[in-house]
């Protein structure tokens, strides 16, 4: 058992509201320069959509994450070969059109015009070329709140019941924020020639080294969620850093600082990294239990002591203890990763959506029928299709999610209505009534230190030869690309 520290990020679906609060604070904390113009490490989609960059969901295209060679692993981009014949030539990379080329306006033309008979205008022009653009083809959030679009959500490869957004009676749409998931089985670090890419092994956070990386863009092609980009000035690739500078202080990243719905809950996971091949090579149903499967107990005498052998402190294991993201990912299992079948074990974990609660009685409700909660197979967001984003396709997996926050729905309103509770609905669920008000806590009424459980890093008490040997495992080690 080779026990690893990793900091994660969980998303509550069922309260972002699509206020791109978060995407404005990382814009301008980190990619506000030349070159990173386009760079949205934070972004918020809406489904179903196309995202950003457009149809990043869909591999024949993009070729990124892994794909099951017999009995191991191999990137589904190219192997050695290929590589070397492609280096100076990416077949798979994402056109600037699928992002979008980045714009300004002309204001200084407003107020420098010459005098003349026509008000002065603020044209656009592409910050790359200079040109003017005479038509705005798209932006970072271009089809945002246009999920009833036959031209966004029809293209979503994870809607297979088209049918759901030919009527707006059936019509449904959800945010789904993204950042990069500093995943256990990085693709973008396994291709990169340079070996710019690695993974800390103190804290699993994935980081460029601007030094060595010499802009091949294997890891753009490699990364299955589109979260490298190649800044254009610098010729160098960046991504997410998980905002390293203010959780090695026990500060949270700065998009969840920011989130207006409290969405987000970081917190430490302890993981066996001598299973993480292991768990990628299994099937795409048995993806989400192969994950949980990584997860160690941090109250397990055996798994702390292997962990202090492995140099983690006595301030981690005990963030991990009070974790909230071990609370919802492995505990209830309430949190899924995003796309598992693409094989990198992402570390970032999705709290799946519900329908709306009525809000009022009258007959303008269609799903009145079905009571002020609407029943799970009455939902109005698919199964099939958080299914396809969130487990791999495992409808069960979903399925026993859902059911556990209906019964907390249920629960919670019977007891603020002081009506009798349905202790059967939640026995059902899996939960009982003391898990249920944890739960409801953890939800809504817990402060930011209960939703951000962040130890400082003490580096002066990490061995540095074992810092850097912890950065690589599993495919990493067998390919010779971990740091």
């Amino acid at each position: 058992m080779d026990v690893r520290a990793q900091i994660v990020m969980v998303f509550n679906l069922d309260k972002c509201i699509g206020c791109h609060t978060c995407s404005i604070s990382c814009k301008n904390i980190w990619t506000d320069r030349k070159g990173a113009e386009y760079m949205w490490w934070n972004n918020v989609e809406t489904k179903p959509g196309v995202g950003y960059p457009r149809h990043w969901e869909n591999q024949e295209r993009f070729k990124g994450g892994w794909v099951v060679d017999g009995k191991s692993l191999k990137l589904k981009a190219m192997g050695k070969g290929p590589t070397l014949l492609n280096m100076f030539f990416q077949p798979n990379l994402p056109k600037i059109e699928e992002y979008y080329e980045p714009f300004d306006f002309d204001y200084g033309n407003l107020a420098g015009a010459k005098a003349g008979d026509d008000q002065p205008t603020a044209r656009a022009f592409s910050q790359i070329s200079g040109k003017p653009i005479e038509e705005i083809q798209g932006g970072p959030n271009w089809d945002d709140d246009l999920s009833g679009s036959q031209i966004y959500a029809a293209q979503d490869p994870n809607l297979q019941e088209k049918q759901v957004i030919d009527s707006y009676a059936s019509m449904f749409m959800q945010y789904l924020p993204r950042i990069c998931n500093h995943c256990l089985n990085p693709a973008c670090a396994a291709s990169c020639p340079s070996r710019a890419i690695y993974k800390r092994g103190e804290d699993g956070i994935v980081l460029v080294d601007q030094e060595v990386c010499k802009g091949w863009r294997f890891c753009t092609s490699a990364c299955p969620y589109k979260k490298v980009y190649f800044n254009w000035d610098s010729g160098k690739a960046e991504k997410c850093i998980f905002c390293y500078p203010r959780v090695e202080g026990g500060q949270c990243n700065a998009c969840a600082h920011s989130c207006v719905g409290r969405i987000r809950y970081v917190g430490v996971l302890l993981y066996d990294a001598d299973g993480v091949e292991g768990a990628a090579l299994k099937g795409d149903a048995e993806l989400v239990q192969a994950h949980r499967n990584l997860i160690l107990d941090p109250r397990d005498p055996a798994v702390r002591a292997a962990a202090k052998k492995n140099g983690i402190s006595e301030r981690w294991l005990d963030a991990a203890e009070k974790s909230p993201v071990y609370t919802l990912v492995k505990e209830f299992g309430l949190a899924l990763p995003l796309h598992p079948e693409f094989r990198t074990v992402p570390m970032a974990y999705y709290i799946p959506s519900l329908s709306p609660v009525l809000s009022t009685w009258g007959d303008t409700h269609k799903l009145l029928e079905h009571g002020m909660i609407p029943a799970l197979e009455t939902l109005r967001v698919p199964v099939g299709y958080l299914a396809s984003i969130l487990s791999g396709g495992n409808r069960e997996v979903i399925e026993e999610a859902l059911k556990k926050l209906i019964a907390l729905r249920v629960f919670m309103r019977s007891a603020n209505l002081k009506k009798e509770s349905d202790s059967a609905a939640l026995a059902e669920a899996g939960l009982d009534a003391a898990a249920a008000k944890r739960l409801y806590r953890l939800f809504t009424l817990a402060s930011y230190d209960e939703r951000n459980v962040i130890p400082p890093q003490q580096r002066e008490e990490q061995d540095p030869e074992r810092r850097k040997q912890q950065g690589g495992f599993g495919i990493l080690k067998k390919t010779g690309r971990g740091r």
